[in-house]
């Protein structure tokens, strides 16, 4: 009889095809993901003109989808340890993608509010699940830049809503980038069939035939065999609620330090993204159009995401971390002085590097910090809380802009968060890791606690 590690089976795997198509799938899930969060904003103009709403209640109808992503991160990421990570994304794409167009199909304020509230479910619900499948499924020394790779997809959605939504809307109208985010409802079952299903529900569920098919993708050496029993680290199996389970072997403390590390992130992201544009053209800054910015923005954070996932790869993710929110801090506070329009496109795209960027890296570690069996939960609800910092963000800084303080002002109250996440960042112990405590463990598991369907 054979006791087989799961665990040590998926850290010491080489990249393989398997590999390469579970990435291939997530990042393709995360540019839909991208694409439907991106395209109120792209859209928002042609809308207020045509409901005939004003800059506030505009705003509002964007931020309701944000409401929904709080949400769908909380309940659709704590859902999938229970029913099943597959079950779970097909659920999200449905949700994004269903609603999303239906958006565009609406004409007064309080439907499209209303859709876009249902499609931020969705949109909020997926990131915890492919964070949590790209970080079961990636061998352990490439672990965070198939992490950070798979989700700059995001602003490769973002991009393409950009380079799309113009062309489209002129053509068109407003309503068809909406529809046209309906699309992906049409590849789940293309995108469920070859995605495998998180290996501690297998186990728990007693599904062995299955989990065997999909180890031996993972690891072709592995030749399955009647008698092989798996196991996982007592610290990998859920037991009781899964939110408690955040909170105990002494993850707590960490824990509410990643929560304010997300909550600080988002708000710098989200603050950035709604009055960057404001506040330079008020400074006498002459930036070309839109777009441009948005690109600039975006092609930062994703050199950010994929730099900052080659480092931890490298270097100890944790340290990476709070290098990158030190450099959030400076980017950010230097944007509010004066210097030439080439320095400024340099500082945007530090900025999307070290905001957006890090926001990516920080989902990696929170992914490599919870076990297996508890890792969507853990991510969903660190998002989740991450999720009022970026609801609260336009608002904060919006209120500030109508101060009419002075621009460095502006900049250092984005900046700040930056210094606070850094901070919360360095506070999380690592020792209490699930990476940590398998490596302490030697990934050894004792024969008696290795039960199939446990």
């Amino acid at each position: 009889m054979r006791h087989i590690n799961v665990h040590k089976l998926s850290d010491e795997a080489t990249f393989n095809g398997f590999h390469g198509k579970v990435l291939l799938w997530c990042a393709l899930i995360i540019i839909f993901d991208g694409y439907d969060l991106a395209v109120a904003g792209i859209a928002l103009p042609s809308i207020m003109k045509e409901m005939g709403v004003t800059a506030q209640n505009a705003g509002f109808m964007v931020s309701s989808a944000l409401f929904g992503m709080m949400f769908g991160a909380i309940f659709l990421g704590t859902i999938a340890d229970k029913i099943g990570r597959r079950k779970a994304i097909a659920i999200c794409i449905f949700l994004f993608s269903v609603f999303t167009a239906a958006a565009g199909f609406t004409h007064d304020p309080v439907a499209f509010t209303a859709m876009r509230f249902l499609a931020g479910l969705g949109i909020g619900g997926v990131m915890p699940n492919v964070v949590a499948q790209m970080t079961e499924y990636s061998p352990k020394k490439i672990r965070a830049t198939m992490v950070t790779l798979m989700f700059s997809g995001y602003a490769v959605g973002g991009m393409l809503a950009a380079l799309l939504g113009k062309g489209l809307i002129e053509a068109y109208g407003w309503a068809s980038v909406f529809l046209a985010a309906g699309l992906p409802v049409l590849l789940i079952p293309f995108i469920l069939k070859p995605l495998p299903e998180s290996m501690p529900f297998l186990i728990q569920q007693n599904r062995l035939d299955e989990l065997k098919k999909i180890v031996s993708q993972l690891s072709p050496s592995y030749r399955p065999d009647a008698n092989d029993r798996f196991a996982l680290p007592s610290t990998d199996r859920a037991e009781g609620a899964p939110i408690g389970k955040l909170f105990q072997d002494g993850r707590g403390f960490s824990t509410v330090m990643f929560w304010i590390t997300f909550f600080m992130c988002l708000f710098m992201v989200y603050a950035l993204s709604s009055w960057l544009t404001k506040l330079m053209a008020g400074a006498g800054y002459s930036l070309g159009s839109a777009l441009t910015f948005v690109l600039v923005l975006n092609f930062g954070a994703m050199v950010g995401a994929v730099g900052g996932g080659w480092l931890a790869d490298r270097f100890h993710i944790k340290y990476v971390l709070v290098g990158m929110y030190a450099l959030a801090a400076v980017s950010i506070t230097l944007l509010g002085y004066k210097v030439s329009t080439e320095m400024l496109f340099v500082l945007v795209g530090l900025a999307g590097a070290s905001t957006i960027g890090t926001q990516i890296v920080t989902y990696a570690y929170a992914g490599q910090f919870y076990p297996m069996a508890v890792r969507s939960t853990g991510i969903g609800w660190a998002s989740g809380v991450g999720r009022s910092g970026a609801i609260l963000a336009p608002i904060v800084i919006g209120t500030l802009v109508g101060m009419a303080l002075p621009l460095q002002q502006n900049f250092m109250a984005i900046a700040i968060p930056a210094v606070i996440a850094m901070l919360a960042a360095s506070m999380i112990n690592h020792r209490r890791s699930a990476s940590a405590s398998h490596e302490n463990l030697g990934l050894a598991v004792p024969a008696a606690s290795a039960v199939a369907g446990k």
